[in-house]
């Protein structure tokens, strides 16, 4: 996705000036730390803390992980544990109210949300996109366009062509290979919106508004850019979703998605690539697969971090990083922190150099 101009995040600012309250955050110091997984409130901006001292974390390396993100073009960086904020800074004028885009870290919402529509008897992705959407979605042969799944498009298999550019009009969508038999990356993942808007009689928005963005507190709004809708947000509401995806599904006592399904996001969707859930990328496997490319390369995603990590990676650094094992999330939204990218880039080991120095 296209970053956007200043003036236009500006008056996107403007706009959703009311996202962040002015509630001061809520201290949590306890000497004994509970192993309740703890949710900040719904409606309110309070969300409790504990300190890296508490937790035992080496803070004499702390301020360098800090300007680390600060050199590497980093707005906002939050660390929770056990949904608790351990760490919360700001960058280059980035305050807890403003907003930014998650581009395709934002394709985990996309998941999400048809993993709630699933759960709802709405749609299955075992089906055909065909089935939901009608034929003639694509420019495949009708044979061809019938061997796609909603899952191939969850899982980047399927087949069509992602050399054409980022349009997801028919035309552009071209056969390349029968679905399952070749991974890429490509935003033919969309389609899944069309499908979720189709089966609930609703707009792509409004599901996701009351079915997840509404129950977790999150703020923020989709905005159109290029085709393609981009999601846009607080630090905080990225923060709100990770923790919600660590609950396995559930904020508080009430389930949001399906563990079921959540389990079946975060592990292999396929042999093709398997660093790659639905929409998740996958920390820990043998190999993987990139961005534009057909090589197959050896070797962990992220080799610095915990191997039971999956993150959501957005372009030009936008990222959620899920550590089961360690209880924690981890945000980071900001400009590149070196060259353009999609989605994985070398700042994703260098950061994890960084906070392992912190956290271990």
């Amino acid at each position: 996705m296209k970053t956007l101009a200043l003036p236009f995040l500006l008056s996107l600012c403007l706009v959703f000036s009311t996202c962040a309250s002015d509630d001061v955050l809520e201290q949590n110091n306890s000497e004994t730390e509970t192993n309740t997984l703890y949710f900040p409130p719904i409606d309110s901006n309070v969300w409790a803390t504990t300190s890296a001292e508490h937790l035992g974390w080496n803070t004499n390396n702390l301020q360098p992980l800090l300007n680390f993100l600060e050199a590497k073009n980093s707005k906002s960086f939050i660390v929770l544990h056990n949904g608790k904020i351990v760490l919360e800074h700001y960058f280059k004028g980035h305050t807890e109210r403003s907003l930014w885009y998650w581009a395709s870290a934002g394709k985990t919402l996309t998941t999400s949300v048809t993993g709630i529509a699933q759960d709802e008897g709405l749609l299955n992705i075992t089906h055909k996109v065909s089935d939901y959407l009608g034929t003639g979605w694509t420019s495949a042969a009708p044979e061809k366009e019938d061997l796609i799944t909603c899952k191939n498009l969850l899982s980047m298999n399927s087949g069509l062509d992602d050399s054409l550019g980022d349009s997801v009009s028919p035309e552009n969508l071209q056969y390349a290979a029968d679905a399952g038999a070749r991974w890429a990356y490509h935003n033919v993942y969309v389609k899944m919106q069309e499908v979720v808007a189709r089966v609930s009689n609703q707009t792509w928005s409004e599901y996701f508004n009351v079915k997840l963005k509404n129950k977790i507190g999150m703020t923020g709004s989709w905005i159109s850019i290029d085709e393609l809708s981009v999601y846009w947000s607080n630090t905080r509401s990225m923060a709100r979703f990770g923790l919600m995806i660590s609950a396995k599904g559930k904020w508080e006592n009430m389930p949001i998605i399906s563990e079921s399904f959540l389990n079946e996001a975060t592990r292999a969707s396929q042999d093709l690539n398997e660093a790659y859930g639905y929409l998740w990328w996958l920390n820990g496997k043998a190999t993987y697969h990139l961005p534009q490319t057909q090589i197959e390369f050896p070797g962990e995603l992220i080799p610095n971090a915990p191997q039971d990590m999956y993150a959501a990676l957005g372009k030009n650094d936008q990222k959620i990083y899920i550590v089961p094992s360690k209880k924690l999330v981890l945000i980071r939204m900001g400009d590149a922190a070196d060259a353009e990218g999609f989605g994985l880039s070398n700042f994703d080991n260098d950061l994890w150099e960084q906070i392992n120095l912190v956290i271990d």
